[in-house]
């Protein structure tokens, strides 16, 4: 790899295909890109972070598609192979009255994620290594490489960072929790969804119980996202600091901005920001990825974060 790598993240990259309209009266779908850890990929990688994109490609006509969009974002490539399998997929539509969203995962390229993957000579000199509980529901494989990964990565003293990303649509809530504590032993930084997350995975809406659950188990900073409070939760050797999301006023889509709000922590919290200030910076990131259509479209690039902090 010519350039330094920061931040290694794995998953899958899915094709999106939109519309404005509904699906049924929809003749022409719009092709982009899409998926929780990709986003947070290009959220790192527009803030100016070093990072390299783990993952898998098929042999159908998307993946040079996939590829040369990542890199036009700045992203190594190095590490993503190709096999025979298709790349995954999802189908869109936003209208005023109801949002239609399609999956289609099912024996896809990044199922075949392994272990080989990612090069254990690399891991140590890596800041970071960031992975979803998504990435881990795809296959034994890629539940293996990320435990092992974390693994390897915690005996290098290099940081882990995980959401579960708890999706119902294509995870179940018990498998979620166990994905989740097969690796919580090498976190060092986890995400939680208040309501997504606490709540559906461990049957708790107290942040306070949420917090102390999880420094019990060793993991060093607790960001919990409260839609009820309207703000983020920072939890961080016993303190806890609350950060108000930003500018919801002028939000327009909200789709993957819990994504979004992780690129922007993982690259502050990698270039010596505290975890509170680091969550005051990502909150503005995805705040302003919020005032635009598009999850991946309308991620912010520095100069505009840094005009609104």
């Amino acid at each position: 790899m010519e350039q330094k790598i920061d931040i290694a993240i794995i998953g899958e990259c899915l094709i999106e295909l939109s519309s404005n309209g509904t699906l049924s009266e929809s003749s022409t779908l719009n092709k982009y890109y899409g998926g929780d850890t990709v986003t947070t990929a290009v959220a790192v990688a527009r803030l100016g972070g070093n990072v390299t994109y783990i993952t898998k490609v098929g042999n159908d006509g998307f993946s040079d598609f996939i590829i040369s969009s990542l890199e036009k974002e700045n992203i190594d490539t190095s590490l993503i192979k190709s096999n025979e399998e298709q790349n995954g997929m999802y189908i869109l539509s936003n209208t005023q009255s109801k949002k239609e969203l399609l999956y289609y995962k099912r024996k896809t390229a990044a199922t075949k994620l392994s272990i080989d993957d990612l090069p254990s000579s690399m891991i140590p000199n890596l800041k970071l290594i960031y992975s979803t509980g998504v990435v881990q529901s795809l296959s034994a494989g890629s539940r293996e490489l990320v435990r092992e990964s974390f693994k390897l990565a915690k005996d290098n003293d290099v940081l882990t960072a995980y959401d579960p990303n708890y999706t119902s649509c294509f995870m179940n809530s018990s498998d979620t929790r166990e994905l989740l504590e097969e690796i919580i032993d090498f976190t060092d930084i986890i995400f939680l969804s208040l309501k997504g997350d606490a709540q559906r995975l461990y049957e708790t809406d107290s942040v306070d119980k949420t917090m102390k659950y999880f420094w019990d188990k060793g993991v060093k900073i607790v960001v919990i996202k409260s839609h009820v409070d309207n703000g983020y939760y920072t939890g961080y050797k016993g303190d806890i600091s609350f950060t108000e999301f930003y500018n919801t006023t002028k939000a327009v889509d909200t789709t993957a901005s819990g994504d979004v709000f992780n690129g922007g922590f993982l690259w502050a919290i990698t270039n010596g920001y505290s975890p509170n200030d680091a969550t005051k910076f990502a909150s503005v990131v995805s705040g302003l990825q919020t005032q635009n259509y598009g999850a991946i479209q309308s991620i912010p690039y520095m100069k505009n974060v840094m005009e609104n902090v």
